[in-house]
């Protein structure tokens, strides 16, 4: 079941980010605002439409940073974050603000999508580490 969206209030979301693919650090950090932005909402309280714009911007950066920082090796990362997560008693759930959806969270911890350098980043502030734990 696919949850409908009111497409003129997307459009107009779209419109005022601009997406696109990100080719340069300046590209990728006006992205980075834009979804902290909408992060700094909280998860439940954004819209369809702005829910619809985080996914797509997330997909973007992480998409450039795949390219512009490749990962090598990404069973350390993922195993590090692991352990963290037990350390914590941390749930999927918990890392959604790190990671922007869940779906971004789920296929990272199943090894279906890489840690981005924006990610470590943000895991390294979380629990206080280096983010070359998460690289």
């Amino acid at each position: 079941m696919t949850t409908k969206y009111d497409t003129k209030k997307y459009g107009k979301l779209l419109i005022e980010a601009l997406p696109g693919l990100i080719e340069t650090e300046e590209e990728n950090e006006r992205a980075l605002e834009i979804v902290w932005n909408l992060m700094k909402k909280g998860e439940n309280k954004l819209s369809l439409e702005e829910d619809r714009l985080l996914g797509l911007m997330v997909r973007l950066i992480e998409d450039f940073e795949g390219k512009a920082y490749p990962m090598g090796d990404k069973a350390m990362p993922l195993d590090t974050l692991r352990s963290l997560m037990e350390e914590h008693s941390l749930r999927q759930a918990d890392l959604v603000d790190i990671f922007g959806t869940q779906s971004v969270v789920s296929e990272v911890l199943s090894g279906k999508r890489g840690i981005s350098k924006t990610h470590a980043r943000r895991l390294a502030d979380r629990f206080r580490l280096s983010a070359d734990l998460f690289i």
